[in-house]
């Protein structure tokens, strides 16, 4: 992080355990969502919500849920059915690229599944050809411009340095539409302890 939470921590003369994570005990795995502390910097990750699809000792893959862009699908690409789902940045790692998650299963060929109802990925030939004929709800699929990524060993060094608190998630609450204020919407379901995260600001030295 470019700013030092116990810098700033210290300097508001605020308890430094507030933004100690160490204590949740969740490790990160496919499923769970990474919830960035409050000072976390960069355009992407400050404040963000990231759902993990896949976690293993060769690192980690995960989209930012709450980063909407204003444009639908068929804008990005033009030889896409007009479909009015929402899409989000999933990261900045292949921001020229489209992922998706959706709650189809074996319905989208090549699908890995990563929740409950919820998977990555799959067919996207057969997913537009499924949307063009009228078989999919813009509820069922969210789409991502990039993706986050993280080398082996990386997501765990981050959580060790208490950039990210990692918390479980249920399948609904991942495709309800997020913005960047749903942050604090998952800030206050991880517990009390963290509910004080809300109340600072994004950028301490400007108050």
């Amino acid at each position: 992080m470019v700013v030092k939470i116990s810098y700033i921590a210290q300097s508001m003369g605020k308890d430094l355990d507030i933004f100690k994570i160490k204590t949740n005990n969740i490790a990160p795995q496919k499923g769970r969502i990474l919830i960035a502390e409050p000072f976390l910097s960069g355009n992407y990750f400050n404040r963000s919500v990231v759902l993990l699809v896949a976690h293993s000792s060769k690192g980690a893959v995960g989209f930012i849920l709450n980063k909407r862009v204003e444009f639908p699908i068929h804008e990005v690409f033009p030889d896409f059915p007009e479909f009015d789902a929402k899409v989000y940045l999933g990261g900045p790692v292949s921001t020229d690229s489209v992922y998706f998650i959706h709650k189809l299963g074996e319905q989208i060929p090549g699908s890995i599944h990563v929740l409950g109802n919820l998977y990555w990925g799959g067919d996207f030939v057969e997913l537009k050809r499924q949307i063009k004929i009228g078989l999919l709800q813009p509820s069922d699929v969210r789409f991502f411009l990039g993706y986050s990524g993280w080398d082996s060993g990386q997501l765990e060094q981050e959580i060790k340095e208490d950039s990210w608190l990692v918390t479980d998630v249920e399948e609904e609450v991942v495709m309800r539409e997020l913005n960047q204020a749903s942050w604090a919407d998952f800030v206050k379901k991880a517990g009390q302890r963290y509910t004080i995260w809300e109340n600072f600001p994004e950028n301490p030295s400007l108050n």
